[in-house]
C-alpha cells in the first residue's frame, strides 16, 4: 500500500475542518463542495440568462415590499429616488434639480408633500402658486386623479409599474460571472454585452434583483429590504390639504 505524504494529510484535515466551521457558522466558504461556485446558493447561477431574468422578475413581482434607491435619468433630467413600495402603494422621496418632494400613495389616493420652495418652482414642478405656497409648505397635498400630476407622480409609487419599467435589459441577454452587491453574492446579467444595462441577481435566498445599471448611463439603482413590511397609512386630516379636482396652478 502506498503511503500518503504527511503534508497532504495535514492539508486534507485542515480543509475538512475549515469546511465544518463554515457550515456551522453559515459562511459557505467557496471550495468546500468540490470547488462548485454554486454551492450554497439558490442555483440560478447555473441557468441560462433568459431563465435567470424570468426567475428574478417572478421573485420581484411576488415580493410584498421593496426599497428602491438611486438615480434615474429621463429626458435629460436626473431623478434621485428613495422609495419604499408595496402592491397597494408606496412612500418616500424624489429629488430633481435640487428640488425635493415626498410622495405617499395609499390605494388610489396620492399625496404630495413639499416645502414652499417646491410650490414656487412653477417651471420645474409644473405647478405653483405664490399665494398658496406658504399654506402648502410641509403639508400632504391630495393629488386628484384627474390632474395631470397624478399620472406623472403616481408612477414613482407603483411597485409593478416602476419595476416593469426599470428591470429591462436591452439587447441580447448574457451572464457576466459572479459578483457582489451589498455583501450578497450575485450573478450578473448583461444586455448587449453591458451597453444595454446590467443587473445583479441575488444568489442567496430568493433571486431578487439587487443592483441595476441602466443602459446608456441612465442611472444606477439598488433594490433592498425585499419583503420587509412598512406602515402605509393616510396622513392626519390636519396635515392634509385638498384642492378638489385640480392642484393649484400658476
Amino acid at each position: 500500500m502506498t503511503a500518503i505524504p504527511r503534508g497532504r494529510i495535514r492539508r486534507t484535515v485542515l480543509r475538512g475542518a475549515l469546511c465544518a466551521v463554515s457550515v456551522v457558522a453559515g459562511a459557505g466558504l467557496t471550495g468546500c463542495s468540490g470547488d462548485d461556485p454554486d454551492a450554497g446558493t439558490n442555483g440560478v447561477g447555473k441557468l441560462p440568462a433568459a431563465q435567470i431574468q424570468s426567475r428574478t422578475r417572478a421573485a420581484a413581482d411576488s415580493a410584498g415590499a421593496v426599497h428602491v434607491s438611486g438615480d434615474v435619468v429621463s429626458n435629460g433630467r436626473t431623478y434621485r429616488l428613495d422609495m419604499r413600495l408595496k402592491p397597494d402603494g408606496g412612500t418616500g422621496s424624489v429629488t430633481s434639480q435640487g428640488v425635493a418632494f415626498g410622495l405617499l400613495r395609499v390605494g388610489e389616493q396620492l399625496y404630495l408633500k413639499a416645502d414652499a420652495a417646491f410650490w414656487n418652482h412653477a417651471d420645474d414642478a409644473g405647478k405653483g402658486d405664490g399665494g398658496a405656497a406658504g399654506k402648502l409648505d410641509g403639508k400632504y397635498v391630495k393629488v386628484p386623479q384627474g390632474d395631470p400630476s397624478y399620472q406623472r407622480f403616481s408612477g414613482f409609487t407603483d411597485k409593478k409599474a416602476l419595476l416593469d419599467g426599470l428591470l429591462t435589459l436591452h439587447g441580447t441577454l448574457a451572464t457576466d460571472g459572479r459578483h457582489e452587491a451589498s455583501g450578497v453574492r450575485t450573478i450578473r446579467l448583461t444586455g448587449a454585452g453591458g451597453t444595454g444595462g446590467t443587473l445583479d441577481v441575488s444568489l442567496e435566498g430568493s433571486p431578487y434583483p439587487l443592483r441595476l445599471q441602466r443602459a446608456g448611463g441612465a442611472g444606477t439603482l439598488g433594490f433592498s429590504e425585499w419583503n420587509k413590511d412598512f406602515p402605509l397609512t393616510q396622513p392626519a386630516k390636519d396635515q392634509t390639504v385638498d384642492y378638489g379636482k385640480q392642484l393649484p396652478t400658476s
